[in-house]
This record gives structure tokens, C-alpha cells and sequence, in this order.
């Protein structure tokens, strides 16, 4: 069958990536794609926000199954356009897209329905979330804009000051264009962030390996939130108890809730958890695989990915069994130098062909330009080593890392730090 991945970045590279190793799987196309995507799938350049030329391309080229990869379009609405036309796609309806289109909207669905979570205060007034301020004691709190922000638009602030300038920056100054003009006030969660990934066809589910991704810009957990800096699956921070506590106390309420109010969710629901000594409570839900979790948590499937879409789409997930191998995964992203704020793209990528066998790059933001390869976004390449061990699979990708070369590139050097201590 022919299938079709929409997106162009390093999750939609490992989707492909995985995709292509299906038997099933007769012709792959991506859109838009990227340099790497396209040594694997046909690349048409077409818009993502053109959903009728998209859906036009799915008929001409008999398209058996559609995956759509980023945020935007689920949120927009493609799943549904996509189904009304009598076309398979694998994503979440637009209204189920809100958990994550909408922090409001999930954050007060979570308060109906006892999902634990952080407190929090939903505001549309920059006064009244002010206001809402002055009534909070001094101390670490985290704004967050409503509407998407491309993994920026959440903001942990060290105090009611940082508070008050990150409303301002969402609220009046509209920097993340349109997503901030109604926020979230929330408490500090203090503890480990785990995401959970989980596959849902409406009325059954399965979970894939727990992974632990690092969002801010530099080691240490320093500097500004990114979209994702590295990650590593499966994470002993989120064990087998938390693990079952999680999907107990959370997964199931959720798409219990969801059922309640109406919502067939139907897709990757992913569950953003921060591990408490009160165990594990939701920072966020998105409605898509997570990135740079895909391209540590595909590796490690021992399924065909195909087979599981085709079973989400089709309600037959009931009794799917589920497959992981023994092993450990570590991403590292290679960035653009300025990343997450400006930076210059069209830096010349050296190195690629150096890399161990077993080392799997996934690109991002990349174009071809001639015989080159160059730097087209913030993200670069997501730089993937599996390993029996965990130690291993870290030497190994930073051992990668270090053939790869482009002007101002940087990345963080302590993925999957945080494991050790557990481990030991």
C-alpha cells in the first residue's frame, strides 16, 4: 500500500523511517519533507495548511493511509477534511486536538474529571491575571500561553516578577502571535518530567516505552526553552509501578473524560507528566507524537508501525501485542547557533557519511542545496545510538556527535544524566 507522512521534521523522519521498514508499506511520500526524509520518500512541496491540495495528491496517488505528524494541522482540523472525503488518516479529530490546541481546555477537563495536575487559574485579561498574581505567595510559578507555541509556551518563572513580565510578553506584547492572548497560571511542579506515549482507537489503547526529553537550550537544564534538546527511552524515572499508577490514575480518567464529553479520540495521545512525591501528575497533553521522543521510542518498537495505525484507524487495537526490544535509546539534537532565538540557516553539513552503521540521523531542519547538505531551522539533526546499556547507547551517540561539523552548531552534552542516579 502506498502511505503518506505529513510534516518535515525529525519526528516525521523516524515516522518514515519506521514506516519504511513495513512490508506493507509499497510507496512512501512525505510533505513537506526535508533533505533527509527525501533519501527515503517522495518529497512533494505542497502546503500544510493546503488541505485540499493535499487531499487531492492522497486520491491521485492512491494513498491507502495518511499519518499526520505535526500540531498544527490536527489542530486545524485536516483529520476531519481528510475523513469527510473517504480518506484513512491517522490523528485525532479537530475537537479531540484541543487537549493540546487548548491549555484551558484540557487543564479544565482534567479539574471536572479529578486527573491530577497542577493548580492553576485560566485568564482572557491581562488585569485580571495580574490580579490573579498578587494573590499567590512569592515564589516559582509557570505562565503558559493557551493556543500552540511550538514547544515554547511554557515559561518557569523564578518568582511573581518573572510572572508578571511573562504576561506581559504573552498577553500584550503577543510574542508567540496569537497563542498567549489567554494563559494559564499554574503552580511549580517540583520533581522529573517523564512523557508517556499512548495510541488510542476510542475504546482500547496500548503505551509505548516511557521517555524523558531535555527543553532547555543548554546543559544543566540552563538557558531558554526549546523545542526539544535530546532525549532517551525507556526512563527510570517513569519505572513499571509509576508506570501502571500513571495509567490508572491518568491515561484511563482521560479517555474515560473524553468518551464523557462526547470526544472520540482516536490516535497518539501524548501525556506530558512531571513525577512527584505525590506521583505523577500532568504538565501538559499533546495530540501527536512527541519530538525528539519519536526518534528515541520508534527504535525501540519491535512491531510494524504500520500494522499498529492500521489497527488504531480501524477500532481493532483490543488485544494488539505489543513489542519492545531490550535495549536503550539516547537522541541528541545538533542546533543552529542562536537556537531557540534568531540564527542563520544555510550552513554546510559535514560529517554524515562518518557515522558508525548502527547510528541513525534523523533530520529536521535541513534542505538540500546541489551536492550539500545545509541547515534550514533551529533544529537540525536528531542524532539517535541504541545500545543494550544505557551508558553505551550515550557514549556512542556523543562519539557520533562529534564527527558531525557545521558553522555555530552547538548541542547539550548531558542527555540522559538525570538516568545515572536511578541506575545506580
Amino acid at each position: 500500500m502506498n502511505l503518506l507522512v505529513l510534516g518535515g521534521g525529525g519526528r516525521e523522519h523516524a515516522l518514515v523511517w519506521k514506516i519504511s521498514q513495513s512490508p506493507l508499506c509499497e510507496r512512501i511520500y512525505c510533505i513537506p519533507g526535508n533533505a533527509g526524509i527525501a533519501e527515503v520518500a517522495e518529497c512533494p512541496q505542497i502546503s500544510l495548511n493546503d488541505f485540499e491540495a493535499i487531499s487531492d495528491f492522497i486520491e491521485k496517488n492512491n494513498i491507502y493511509l495518511t499519518v499526520v505528524g505535526p500540531e498544527q494541522p490536527l489542530v486545524e482540523g485536516i483529520v476531519d477534511f481528510l475523513e469527510l472525503r473517504g480518506q484513512k488518516v491517522f490523528g485525532p479529530c479537530k475537537m479531540a486536538a484541543q487537549m493540546e490546541g487548548s491549555k484551558i481546555f484540557a487543564k479544565n477537563l482534567m479539574k471536572k474529571y479529578g486527573i491530577p495536575t497542577a493548580h492553576f487559574g485560566a485568564f482572557t485579561d491581562f488585569e485580571e491575571a495580574s490580579k490573579y498574581l498578587d494573590t499567590l505567595e512569592e515564589g516559582k510559578v509557570v505562565v503558559k500561553a493557551d493556543g500552540l507555541a511550538a514547544g515554547k509556551g511554557s515559561i518557569v518563572c523564578a518568582d511573581l516578577t518573572e510572572a508578571y513580565e511573562a504576561l506581559q510578553t504573552m498577553m500584550v506584547e503577543d510574542a508567540f502571535k496569537g497563542a498567549g492572548r489567554r494563559v494559564v497560571i499554574e503552580e511549580f511542579m517540583q520533581g522529573q518530567e517523564a512523557s508517556l506515549f499512548v495510541i488510542t482507537d476510542g475504546k482500547d489503547y496500548i503505551t509505548l516505552p516511557p521517555a524523558q526529553d531535555f527543553k532547555r537550550a543548554l546543559d544543566r537544564d540552563m538557558g531558554k526553552n526549546t523545542g526539544g534538546m535530546g532525549s532517551y527511552a525507556p526512563t527510570p524515572v517513569l519505572h513499571k509501578t509509576l508506570q501502571e499508577r500513571a495509567i490508572k490514575e491518568i491515561v484511563e480518567p482521560t479517555l474515560e473524560a473524553l468518551k464523557k464529553e462526547g470526544i472520540i479520540y482516536r490516535g497518539v495521545l501524548y501525556c506530558g507528566l512531571m513525577v512527584t512525591s505525590k506521583g505523577p501528575k500532568v504538565v501538559e497533553f499533546n495530540c501527536r507524537f512527541g519530538d525528539p521522543e519519536t526518534q528515541v521510542v520508534l527504535p525501540l518498537l519491535d512491531n510494524d508501525l504500520v500494522e499498529i495505525f492500521l489497527a488504531t484507524v480501524n477500532g481493532e487495537l483490543a488485544g494488539f501485542p505489543v513489542k519492545y526490544k531490550n535495549e536503550y535509546a539516547v537522541c541528541v539534537v545538533a542546533a543552529s547557533g542562536g537556537y531557540p532565538d534568531a540564527y542563520e540557516k544555510g550552513k554546510k553539513i559535514t560529517g554524515l557519511d562518518q557515522l558508525d552503521p548502527d547510528v541513525v540521523v534523523f533530520h529536521a531542519g535541513t534542505k538540500k542545496e546541489g551536492n550539500d547538505i545545509v541547515t534550514n531551522g533551529g533544529r537540525v539533526l536528531a542524532v539517535t545510538a541504541t545500545a543494550r546499556n544505557l551508558k553505551e547507547a550515550v557514549d556512542k551517540v556523543y562519539a557520533n556527535m562529534k564527527k558531525i561539523h557545521f558553522d555555530k552548531m552547538h548541542y547539550r552534552t548531558d542527555i540522559a544524566e538525570k538516568a545515572w542516579k536511578i541506575l545506580a
